[in-house]
């Protein structure tokens, strides 16, 4: 694409942004205000396994003078670790990406449906308080249970709810699907976009997949780590780094921003212009919106 669009962004990018399309509180327009507001210039909105914000994002962050990076979280599991896979300028009418995506939709609903059941058995919840606290076509997931609670006053807030009641030793937690690592990467990659690993080292390396799992994924077409993040360990980011360097990967820094699911604000870690243009350059499914 680097040969198609001057690269007409500069300033701090942020490439890592959630609305109410998935699990942050605000929807795709405020999501965008809110990150100029704190400095931001480039600007992905990365919905879990949807792209249904993309237009209303893109439309207010070009108004605000903003480019905007088209991007996706995808959720995927390697063996008993979460692992999810940023996507950034793929197709979105990719038929096999679009396939995978509904079937991850579709079972967070039914798991949704399960936790809330087993909720229920001894607590004041029902499906109908999920549902309220969810716009029409979000991905359900456990962060509207979080929500719900705090509605009903069982929390206080989201993080006592993922603490106490949906954390897998409170006996309420189901599994869901998700698809493995490399079939994320592939999906992304044959669509046109750039797979990034988000927040790889949040518990350190200890839990991080395996270096030897990393380079498959490599091979199969990885275009970078998300490093700079809150929650990723000191001893997780020197590694990334290393590796990154070795197989000239590259390198993003984003705030995984939720509006106030979470406390993390837009623009506290942020993606430099060399790494920004990399991306744009290696992606071929969808483009950059441009002020």
């Amino acid at each position: 694409m680097a040969d198609q669009h001057p690269l007409r962004f500069a300033g701090p990018a942020d490439l890592h942004l959630h609305s109410h399309h998935s699990d942050g509180t605000e929807a795709p327009a405020e999501v965008m205000r809110q990150a100029h507001a704190h400095g931001v210039r480039t600007a992905a909105l990365t919905d879990h396994d949807r792209t249904t914000g993309w237009d209303e994002a893109g439309r207010a962050a070009v108004a605000l003078g903003m480019t905007f990076i088209p991007g996706m979280e995808l959720s995927s599991k390697h063996e008993w670790r979460s692992v999810h896979v940023l996507g950034y300028l793929f197709d979105p009418d990719d038929a096999a990406l679009a396939a995978e995506t509904a079937r991850i939709r579709e079972d967070r609903i039914g798991r949704a449906e399960r936790i809330v059941r087993h909720i229920g058995r001894d607590y004041d919840l029902h499906w109908d308080d999920v549902v309220a606290q969810t716009v029409a076509d979000a991905t359900v997931g456990r962060p509207h249970i979080a929500d719900a609670l705090v509605a009903r006053g069982i929390a206080r807030d989201r993080t006592e709810a993922f603490d106490g009641i949906l954390h897998p030793r409170a006996g309420y937690y189901e599994p869901h699907y998700a698809p493995d690592p490399l079939t994320a990467v592939r999906l992304i990659t044959e669509a046109g976009g750039v797979a990034v690993i988000a927040h790889p080292v949040t518990s350190g390396r200890d839990r991080m997949m395996p270096v030897p799992f990393i380079e498959r994924l490599i091979a199969a077409g990885l275009g970078g780590f998300e490093i700079d993040h809150r929650e990723n360990t000191a001893s997780g980011k020197k590694l990334l780094h290393e590796i990154a360097a070795t197989h000239d990967l590259i390198v993003t820094g984003s705030s995984d921003y939720h509006g106030s699911g979470k406390p993390n604000l837009p623009g506290e870690n942020t993606t430099s212009e060399e790494m920004v243009a990399r991306l744009i350059a290696r992606a071929s499914g969808s483009e950059p919106r441009y002020p």
